[in-house]
């Protein structure tokens, strides 16, 4: 395909303004429970089922603010690149970004703020208020733009039943919790509960996507002393490497085994580190002989058939392309977070991908990922 710039951005979010439960969900039944935000103390703050959304301010857009330290407080200070798809057009233009993979911000960063609600009802009109508003007011904006969907965690039958939906409606990904078990109580990943969950995404090819921090439980918890901007350095550190154990889990959970069609993002991740970890996985595999259980591949061999890591700063990333796999690399811009790289990300693709053959630039950069969303 021809694109203007060469680069499809496969990890950005959207900034869901403050009407898009409000105006969608019925007032007469919900009440106050509707995702809204409200103010306390001269800051402003998201609440959904009486309680507060796990957010470091009224929106991720620290990558947008004069200071990338802090989130803004107010709505009033949030910039219109991360909420107005228009102006995101825009800044997409000055970083020089074709096409750009949504994930959402409110909703968490894999769906996991709906993912904690123990009414389902409620849970469900949540998500498919979400995923209905992306498709009107952001895919419906420009093609540019490539919706995919959050999902309920329970029941399965739902979680399905939504996939086919938001599918049927334009959504090219399926974007989840890597670890449910730790929003809320609902079976282990690894338990068959979830297998016709796996089984209609491999069905529909679309990917399903992992993004990291939505389990916090993962991550290094942050320290009291630190100031807020430590805070928020530390967390940008440990939330990529989190995936370190979600990678290691579906390597040897058989799910990539059982449907081996399955596609799997793991975002925001960088690369680097794959490398390591496929090499340790391959290395235990051989010392625990652990083909006597029923592996017939390597674990680095499953990962190069079926699994994607995505970097967007690392310029040691794509130098361990030989070990993770050309074609299961993704880059992005991780545009409005703190650690995005707009708008200079073709600065740094120049600085990360310096010294790599043309072709295989071309595939990180484009061709994986426009294969992966069926881009034309």
């Amino acid at each position: 395909m021809e694109l203007k710039y060469g680069f499809i951005s496969a990890d950005d979010h959207v900034q869901e303004h403050p009407e898009v439960w409000t105006k969608r969900m019925s007032k007469a039944k919900w009440g106050d429970r509707i995702p809204h935000i409200e103010r306390a103390d001269g800051k402003e703050r998201w609440v959904v089922d009486g309680k507060p959304v796990d957010m470091p301010g009224v929106a991720l857009a620290a990558g947008a603010m004069p200071d990338r330290a802090l989130d803004p407080q107010r709505w009033e200070d949030v910039p219109g690149v991360a909420y107005k798809a228009s102006e995101r057009l825009t800044a997409m233009d000055v970083d020089g970004v074709d096409y750009s993979v949504l994930y959402p911000a409110v909703a968490g960063r894999a769906g996991e703020t709906f993912g904690r609600l123990e009414d389902a009802a409620l849970e469900l009109a949540c998500v498919q208020t979400y995923n209905d508003w992306l498709i009107e007011e952001w895919a419906g904006a420009s093609p540019r733009f490539i919706p995919q969907c959050i999902v309920p965690l329970a029941p399965i039958e739902a979680t399905v039943s939504e996939i086919k939906r938001a599918v049927a409606k334009g959504h090219r990904g399926v974007v989840m919790p890597s670890v449910p078990m730790m929003v809320r109580e609902v079976p282990h990943i690894n338990e068959p509960a979830y297998d016709p969950v796996w089984a209609t995404c491999q069905e529909l090819d679309v990917p399903v996507c992992f993004h990291s921090g939505a389990s916090r439980g993962i991550e290094f918890p942050p320290y009291p002393g630190f100031s807020p901007q430590i805070n928020s350095a530390m967390e940008a550190i440990t939330r990529p490497v989190s995936s370190v154990l979600v990678v290691a889990n579906f390597l040897f959970s058989r799910i990539l085994t059982r449907f081996p069609r399955l596609k799997v993002v793991f975002s925001e991740t960088s690369l680097a580190w794959g490398a390591y970890e496929l090499e340790l996985a391959d290395h235990q595999f051989e010392r625990q002989r652990l083909h006597t259980e029923g592996y017939e591949l390597l674990p680095s061999e499953l990962f190069k058939r079926q699994c994607y890591l995505v970097g967007w700063f690392d310029k040691t990333g794509p130098k361990t392309r030989e070990h993770i796999g050309v074609a299961n690399m993704l880059w992005s811009t991780n545009f409005p977070q703190a650690t995005s790289t707009w708008p200079e990300s073709q600065h740094t693709i120049q600085r990360c991908f310096d010294g790599i053959p043309e072709n295989e630039r071309r595939q990180v950069l484009v061709d994986n990922a426009a294969r992966l969303y069926h881009l034309n």
